[in-house]
């Protein structure tokens, strides 16, 4: 396995490399869901493509400085997880190797970033668009696999190709799951044990609420089920239209249940399809 700190170095890794080139980009933190999008990147390139994992956490996609500060960064376990599933390169970049520090160019997607995650988080989704196009191009990867956990973010991500016509197709893995429900992220490590073993409520309460084929109903459900607990706080809980991500007026179309809950200062998403 190569490391590369610089996008020069990766392309002098890459150079020559003509075989199918599959990117799974990730802020490290790495858990078995991030292993199992490695696992799909390695079927789609075959056993003479690149997997490339990229592991950079991006400033620029933070709307709160504290956020940051205290996301996990275990960078030589991210790495010897990374070699054991044979990962081909891991790219891991300082923050000024991947911006100038006069930047003034960001991609900003207008309409799915509006709701939902981007309506509580400023700029959000402009760090997201900005850093994974640099990705792609810096990787010249011609695949890239993404969970479905942020179905907001590959949501915007596929208009972002669609729109500014990006050569890459886009893999998504279904969410990966602790044993009791919780979905998988590099922020449960943040729970305090009480948290933790409350956490799993959010999934139930989604699952139960989209049993229901009231659009009120469903949503008065899985707020009831999450604010029974005193230890959370929700963030946004709402129902959108699968494709437009905008506010469901029917159920005739797929749609979605997403919820951010904090507990405490750690925040988590998760979401049902309807």
């Amino acid at each position: 396995m190569r490391i590369a700190n610089t996008g020069e170095t990766l392309r002098e890794i890459l150079n020559g490399h003509d075989s199918k080139r599959v990117l799974v980009p990730t802020m490290g933190a790495l858990h078995e869901g991030h292993l199992v999008l490695m696992r799909s990147a390695r079927n789609v390139a075959g056993p003479r493509g690149m997997v490339i994992v990229s592991i950079f956490v991006n400033p620029i996609q933070f709307d709160r400085a504290a956020d940051l500060e205290a996301y996990p960064k275990p960078l030589e376990e991210d790495l010897a997880a990374c070699e054991k599933e044979g990962v081909d390169v891991v790219f891991a970049p300082q923050t000024d190797a991947m911006y100038f520090a006069d930047r003034s160019v960001t991609v900003t997607e207008s309409l799915l970033s509006a709701g939902l995650c981007g309506a509580t988080r400023p700029g959000h989704f402009d760090g997201v668009c900005t850093v994974v196009l640099k990705l792609f191009l810096i990787s010249g990867c011609n695949a890239a696999v993404f969970g479905e956990k942020d179905f907001q973010q590959l949501a915007i991500i596929r208009r972002m190709i669609r729109d500014l016509d990006v050569p890459v197709k886009i893999i998504e893995c279904p969410t990966v799951r602790e044993h009791d429900g919780l979905a998988m992220s590099s922020r449960n490590v943040r729970l305090t044990s009480a948290q933790r073993a409350d956490a799993p409520r959010i999934q139930r309460s989604l699952l139960a609420a989209a049993q229901c084929n009231d659009i009120p109903q469903i949503l008065e459900i899985a707020r009831a089920g999450i604010e029974a607990s005193p230890l959370t706080c929700i963030d946004y809980l709402l129902l959108v239209d699968a494709e437009t991500l905008q506010p469901a007026t029917t159920l005739k179309r797929q749609a979605v249940l997403a919820v951010a809950v904090f507990y405490g200062d750690v925040r988590l998403i998760d979401h049902v399809i309807i």
